[in-house]
């Protein structure tokens, strides 16, 4: 069977809220696409980070653009903590300049620097609702 890809708007959102929350001021929420795939028979893989190559936004006139995409197998039943920080570790794939590249695992995408990420923004959520 091939993949399917399908509109994933409860990652949008998730995706939208770590953006915020995560003040990665570097990635523009309405560049970022998220998309929910059935039927990939990759091993060991709960989502990946697309770009949008650099000729194809020359060739076409158009700016740069990324697509999380969750594999439903393996994201769907994670725990809402889980999700989050499935989704920090794929923003972390995408660069400052926000070009069509990627930045690799060996020096930035860490599981220590997802759980600093997420630990961070459990602190705030704690903050926000002690003072609320």
């Amino acid at each position: 069977m091939p993949i399917k890809y399908f509109p994933a708007s409860d990652v949008k959102l998730l995706t939208d809220q770590l953006i915020q929350a995560l003040d990665l001021v570097h990635i523009p929420k309405e560049r970022v696409i998220c998309v929910r795939s059935v039927g990939s028979k990759s091993r060991g893989v709960i989502a990946r980070v697309h770009s949008f190559p650099r000729v194809w936004q020359r060739g076409l006139g158009m700016k740069s653009h990324y697509a999380i995409e969750v594999i439903s197998e393996r994201f769907d039943d994670l725990s809402g903590t889980e999700r989050e920080k499935v989704v920090i570790h794929e923003l972390l794939h995408i660069p400052r300049s926000f070009g069509g590249g990627f930045r690799h695992h060996k020096d930035w995408v860490t599981k220590r620097r997802v759980d600093r990420l997420h630990a961070a923004l459990a602190a705030d959520r704690l903050t926000a609702s002690s003072n609320g």
